[in-house]
């Protein structure tokens, strides 16, 4: 919102010497967002005067249309006399006013102006344009002014070109900020000084013989009012002080009776409509929309309109968007000239539109179509429903003052039954909420100061002012009477913790997988937790997966991603997708944290108490509320994992490194992974593994890894065989023995034995490993895959399985006996469980 501060002075006295900067200051200290201060008129210098064109001589054999203008300008020169000026605009002509800038001016930008030789004439100053002397963008000609100014007069004043200029960020809370009737009273309540309320007019009651309105949704409109003026003088033009408030505040000058209604709407805050009468066919209607209905509206754009649309209708159909853009077919008409027999023709009767429309219907209007407008804007953020009556009268009054035309007696007001909002607070509630001890006579005199009527003694009855629907409960009303008090005021208290906690078991495991990713060449990827579900169909995940099962979002920060993401994965995926596009083709990516699980199962979250610490009934309800939230690890990989060079060929990475990330993670839990063929979306059907750990001596799935299917690869646009891990942290914290030990280190030798194994293409690895284990006892330090062999002379449906297996003693050194009946032992019981025979006995 950009506030003039002439224009704010209109409604507050403030002292002769405040600046913009100070008020800027006092705003601020009260909670609102002043951006900037701009100083309109910095640099610019006179003589800057009216004058009169008395002669127009067109220069010849030049590129580009030159005009050699004598022009009239008083006494401002010093000696009477005509000025001649080289101008190349060409829209005035013999007899207009316009904007001079004499020799020895400066205009805005350090821009001197002296008589010079040009196109062959002397110029003696210039005519000037609207974006020469920073009015506005327009470069489309001079500025000609209304035939009433006198030659000579002081243009600088006249075009109340010196001015500063407060631009306030208005957030979604304050939408009474956006008029300058808001900030008025804000400026008011700073300086301790009345305000002359705009919008406390004195407006006819309604009657019958108002233009009908038939309103079928009182819900999404619970207030119109409308007003009807005739007579209006097709040719009146906005005079020069009301085009300049609205160049000011950001609007760009259209005609006098749209440039009334937005002059209204940024001094009241009440969006307005003008409908010309004549193009009107029948009763205005307010109803939702049928779905296909067409719209064309005032930029040119057909729409085509749900069903959930608030439209004002005609008997022809929908004439406009609701709170958001009026249609075209009942647009004020452009003043023209009458082909045959000249006369001006245009709008000569308007119906004035005031209404209130339900906010989240605007926004869904607004957001659906992505049609925003300054309408769409206030709606949105809350108007004051009983300001629009007075901005209709407002209305009314400037076209009948500024066009001529006559305010017929009917007044047109349907209005929704609705009670004032009241809200019971302690008189010490604020005290209790900021530490600060106000006392009862300050927080009812802050509350009245913003409008609220307040009764009691001890407990407060607040009656809420009709333009702050933003406060809704005693913390509202708390927070008015803190920053009114002053945020600068309230004391620094630092919160006591308690001591001697330090993490938790399951943060530092957190912080340890993180680690552990690191150190084995990983680099960590933080994601937003948000997903569309188109993602969770380019993974090809079945309808009944609960990873569909998602949580969505009121308010998205993207309507592509309005839910919580169920997995880690397309997160990361992305971030790889991203990187990969942009040249690193060698990665490998992790990331930790949540997904959000719902259950169905959760009940409503309560509000809980600021004003002093939740109970644990309350923290455990609000618990309750949340969706399960477990915490995971994840990794994607892709390119090489080690590169080639001068020492051999690199080596791709492959589904085993994507075990080998779940087997590092499971580490730092203290658990040894049971490792298993798996059918899993996203994963290949061939390369995917399913991560088990043993709970109480159950297994029990905690992650899948392998390499992604081809299909998914595609969707996503990532590279050919790209591998990925998921493995539930929490799962594995109940399934580790606690804190990591360092391993003991005996100062005895090791002995390495390798067996190769024959056993069936279908066993798993994993169940000849845990016999292995199992048979060699407790000298079996560790033991290690190093090797898979299939071929013929092994037969049909065999593979060989080779292990390195280490023995040592913690107490003495082994004797070739006893190594030898480990290995033999371990042999045996891989051989009763899973049929394994040596290889090549």
């Amino acid at each position: 919102m950009r506030v003039p501060l002439s224009w704010l002075r209109e409604y507050v006295d403030l002292p002769a010497g405040e600046t913009g900067r100070d008020v800027q200051a006092k705003l601020v200290a009260a909670g609102l967002e002043v951006e900037t201060v701009e100083q309109l008129g910095a640099g610019l210098k006179g003589p800057l005067v009216v004058g009169q064109v008395l002669a127009i001589e067109e220069l010849e054999g030049f590129k580009k249309p030159i005009r050699y203008c004598q022009v009239d300008v008083g006494r401002a020169n010093g000696t009477g006399e005509p000025q001649n000026i080289v101008c190349g605009a060409r829209n005035f002509r013999v007899g207009d006013k316009v904007v001079v800038v004499l020799p020895g001016a400066e205009l805005p930008g350090g821009f001197a102006i002296s008589a010079r030789k040009t196109y062959g004439k002397v110029s003696e100053g210039m005519i000037c344009s609207a974006s020469e002397l920073g009015m506005s963008d327009d470069h489309d000609g001079i500025i000609v002014l209304p035939p009433e100014h006198e030659a000579g007069s002081d243009a600088i004043e006249l075009l109340e070109l010196v001015d500063e200029v407060l631009d306030i960020a208005v957030t979604p809370d304050r939408g009474y900020c956006l008029s300058m009737r808001g900030i008025a009273r804000e400026t008011a309540i700073a300086y301790e000084l009345p305000l002359r309320d705009p919008a406390l007019l004195d407006v006819p009651a309604p009657n019958s013989h108002g233009y009908p309105v038939k309103v079928a949704d009182p819900i999404g409109c619970d207030r119109f009012t409308a007003r009807t003026v005739t007579g209006l003088d097709p040719e009146a033009h906005s005079p020069i002080w009301l085009q300049r408030r609205l160049q000011k505040a950001g609007m760009r000058p259209v005609s006098l009776a749209v440039d009334i209604t937005n002059y209204v709407m940024l001094e009241l805050g009440q969006p307005l409509h003008a409908y010309d009468r004549t193009r009107i066919n029948g009763a205005i209607g307010v109803r939702r929309a049928e779905p296909g209905e067409k719209l064309t509206t005032l930029d040119g754009t057909q729409r085509v309109l749900d069903g959930e649309d608030l439209v004002i209708t005609d008997e022809s159909g929908p004439i406009g968007l609701a709170g958001v853009m009026g249609g075209a077919n009942t647009e004020i008409a452009d003043a023209t000239a009458d082909p045959g027999t000249g006369q001006v023709v245009g709008t000569t009767e308007v119906v004035i539109e005031a209404a209130h429309f339900a906010p989240v219907s605007v926004a869904r209007t607004a957001r659906r179509h992505k049609l925003s407008s300054e309408a769409s804007r206030r709606f949105e953020r809350g108007v004051d429903p009983q300001a629009a009556s007075a901005a209709a009268q407002r209305t009314v009054d400037l076209l009948v003052l500024l066009a001529g035309g006559t305010a017929e007696v009917g007044v047109t007001e349907i209005i929704a039954p609705s009670a004032p909002h009241t809200i019971t607070l302690p008189a010490d509630h604020p005290d209790k909420v900021a530490g600060v001890r106000y006392g009862r006579e300050t927080v009812v005199r802050r509350l009245q100061q913003i409008g609220c009527d307040v009764y009691g003694a001890d407990d407060l009855t607040v009656t809420v002012p009709s333009w702050r629907p933003d406060l809704t409960d005693p913390n509202d009303l708390a927070e008015e009477v803190i920053r009114l008090e002053g945020y600068e005021n309230l004391p620094s208290t630092l919160p006591l913790p308690p001591a001697g906690r330090g993490l938790t078991e399951r943060q530092r495991l957190h912080r340890r997988v993180g680690r552990a990713l690191a150190g084995a060449g990983y680099v960590e990827a933080l994601n937003y937790p948000f997903i569309g579900e188109e993602v969770l169909d380019q993974f090809g995940l079945a309808a009944d997966d609960p990873r569909r099962d998602v949580v969505r979002l009121v308010n998205p920060l993207s309507d592509a991603e309005p839910a919580l993401r169920t997995t880690l994965l397309p997160g990361l995926l992305g971030a790889l997708r991203r990187n990969h596009g942009r040249g690193e083709h060698d990665l490998a990516l992790f990331e930790t944290g949540l997904v959000f699980r719902a259950t169905g199962d959760e009940p409503p979250a309560a509000v809980l108490p600021v004003d002093r610490r939740p109970t644990d009934e309350q923290i455990a309800a609000l618990d309750a509320a949340l969706p399960h939230q477990p915490r995971r690890a994840a990794a994607v990989l892709a390119g090489d994992r080690e590169q080639a060079g001068w020492w051999g060929k690199g080596t791709p990475v492959s589904w085993a490194d994507a075990v080998e990330a779940g087997r590092i993670v499971a580490r730092e839990a203290g658990v040894e992974l049971i490792v298993r063929q798996d059918q899993q979306d996203p994963w290949h059907p061939g390369r995917c593994a399913a991560l088990l750990a043993l709970v109480d001596g159950e297994e029990i799935l905690v992650g899948n890894a392998g390499e992604l299917h081809p299909r998914v690869t595609k969707a996503l646009g990532l590279p050919e065989r790209t591998c990925a891990m998921e493995i539930e942290l929490d799962r594995l914290e109940r399934a580790g023995t606690g804190r990591v030990e360092a391993p003991h280190v005996s100062t005895f030798p090791v002995a390495t034995q390798d067996v190769a194994l024959v056993v069936g293409a279908s066993v798993p690895a994993a169940e000849v490993e845990t016999a292995l284990r199992e048979g060699a006892g407790e000298l079996l330090e560790s033991l290690r895959l190093f090797d898979v062999f299939t071929g013929e002379q092994l037969g049909e449906g065999k593979k060989s399985l080779a292990y390195a297996l280490r023995f040592r003693a913690l107490d003495r050194t082994l004797t070739a006996e006893e190594i030898a009946a480990s290995r033999d032992a371990a042999v045996a019981v891989a051989a009763d469980r899973t049929g394994a025979t040596l290889r090549g006995a």
